[in-house]
């Protein structure tokens, strides 16, 4: 069976895509993944309205990609901040490929807006697809696809 063979029903990429595949969500991830939780800061930094601020982080947070944290400052009710679960940090490496991306090709002039840096030696942090065998980074032509145990044939 070819991939033109399989359905693309259960593909893990579209159902990744259908949790943060739109683009507020990926910009909240962002910015949790640079430190901000509190929702007034995310739309203050992003520009985005109250409701649909709201509607992405309830998305998130059922996804299991963020969870919430009461905090209270003094003299204000309880409110919840946001932070990232295992799950959502688990899409830090994606975030730093979509980043080199555009670093590569929509970045100003001068330089992207941000960098990654090691902390230990302060050089750049790549994204690199590696085999599970050790044999080092791999190129797109040094890798090949196969239907996976879940692959349905097309009806």
């Amino acid at each position: 069976m070819t991939w033109l063979e399989t359905t693309t029903e259960n593909c893990t990429i579209q159902r990744t895509l259908d949790l943060i595949g739109e683009k507020w969500s990926l910009l909240i991830l962002r910015d949790a993944m640079n430190g901000v939780r509190r929702f007034d800061d995310f739309r203050r930094h992003m520009g985005l309205s109250d409701a649909v601020l709201a509607d992405r982080l309830r998305k998130l947070v059922g996804a299991g990609v963020l969870e919430t944290a009461p905090y209270r400052e003094p003299g204000s009710r309880t409110r919840h901040e946001y932070r990232l679960t295992r799950k959502g940090w688990d899409l830090w490496p994606a975030m730093i490929a979509l980043k080199q991306w555009g670093d590569q090709y929509t970045a100003d002039p001068e330089g992207p807006p941000l960098e990654v840096l090691h902390r230990e030696c302060g050089e750049p942090a790549e994204a690199v697809v590696l085999c599970a065998a050790g044999h080092g980074p791999l190129a797109p032509g040094q890798a090949c696809t196969r239907p996976g145990a879940s692959a349905r044939p097309m009806a």
